[in-house]
């Protein structure tokens, strides 16, 4: 018998058809892209926003401004309608709000 087990797969937050979403609590990162390890039902969709400390959306990386993100990746890059880059936002306190449907979120990490 052989198992698998998916790269940071032990736990995640999962939303289901109906949709979800979830709010990190303020965070200071370094790196300049946003890497997430998802998986989504062949309907789902994961889409993420940046805000700034207070809740609100950050320009250009709002949720009218993310890219839907499907499939099933240990290591997908968020993209934006202006891009992939969030260099201009490492060393200011933001939250992350990921809108999902039919999805789960394994791990996040900001990379370079």
């Amino acid at each position: 018998m052989r198992y698998i087990l998916r790269t940071d797969g032990f736990v995640s937050v999962n939303a289901p058809f109906s949709g979800g979403e979830m709010v990190t609590r303020p965070l200071v990162f370094a790196g300049r892209k946003l890497s997430i390890n998802f998986a989504t039902g062949a309907a789902g969709e994961v889409r993420v926003e940046m805000q700034d400390a207070n809740g609100h959306a950050i320009e250009d990386f709002g949720l009218a401004d993310a890219v839907e993100q499907i499939g099933d990746d240990t290591d997908r890059i968020v993209t934006w309608e202006k891009g992939s880059d969030v260099g201009l936002l490492a060393g200011r306190e933001v939250r992350l709000r990921f809108v999902m449907r039919d999805a789960d979120l394994y791990a996040l990490q900001f990379v370079e």
